[in-house]
């Protein structure tokens, strides 16, 4: 898989930065719209470390980026965002957090059970027992069954969506567990809210109020950190707003606004 595709014309302004870890794909919705405005690079993280993932971003962006560009990290493309913006303040004029996950530990503790609170029981044994199978030693290959459970997650984190495709081109267990280990230890530390010090561009975060991710996850640490941060929060919002009926529009006015 290549780790890069490139949507409209030169010069490429935005860069739209997928979740996971190990979801590649799952932004090109959001890149082919905003294409009808500039040019759009869709990173694919392929690294299986946190300093790789941030590496590669990089890469791509002095390569093929009219710098400084506009970052749109979603779910934990956010956090990598986030966390790339702070290394390299001077590649980035604006940071957009569109369904972040949570940059302190105490507001993640219930993401699962929330999360699991809205499957059907027939979904929830199911999703428990795949959970099982990725945290089974004796399990070699996990992909599938990850791709399996973020599937059956995905139903909870949407409020009401439009019909949509999984465009999320491979799912990558290593990936997923390697960078998000990485990324809670830091989380954890405390170092991660730390990182916000160091950015100096605008930020702004969109939120749905339906999202599992709570969105003061988000909101209180953030503007406790950051020099210029804005916040919204759309109504009837899941955790992926371009997939939601009632907030789809909306979103889309507002992402093209900002970038």
């Amino acid at each position: 898989m290549l780790n890069l595709r490139k949507y409209g014309s030169e010069p490429y302004r935005v860069a739209v930065i997928h979740g996971g870890p190990g979801a590649p794909g799952e932004m090109a919705p959001v890149a082919r719209e905003l294409s009808s405005l500039m040019g759009i690079l869709e990173p694919l993280q392929t690294a299986a470390t946190l300093e790789g993932q941030v590496n590669e971003l990089k890469a791509v962006l002095e390569k093929d980026a009219a710098i400084p560009v506009t970052l749109v990290g979603f779910s934990w493309g956010a956090l990598l965002s986030f966390i790339f913006t702070s290394h390299n303040p001077s590649f980035v004029k604006k940071l957009i957090l569109v369904g972040s996950a949570p940059y302190e530990g105490k507001y993640a503790v219930n993401i699962t059970q929330t999360r699991l609170s809205r499957l059907s029981e027939t979904e929830r044994e199911q999703a428990l027992s795949l959970m099982q199978t990725l945290n089974d030693p004796a399990v070699a290959v996990k992909n599938t069954p990850l791709a399996r459970l973020g599937r059956l997650l995905s139903k909870a984190d949407t409020y009401d969506p439009l019909p949509y495709d999984d465009e999320v081109l491979e799912c990558r267990y290593d990936v997923f567990q390697s960078v998000w280990k990485q990324a809670e230890q830091l989380r954890s530390s405390g170092k991660l809210l730390a990182l916000g010090k160091k950015i100096e561009c605008p930020v702004f975060a969109i939120h749905g109020d339906y999202d599992p991710h709570p969105p003061e996850g988000v909101k209180e640490p953030l503007s406790r950190v950051l020099k210029d941060f804005r916040f919204i929060l759309l109504e009837k919002c899941g955790h992926s707003p371009w997939l939601e009926r009632h907030a789809r529009e909306r979103f889309y006015n507002i992402l093209k606004e900002e970038v």
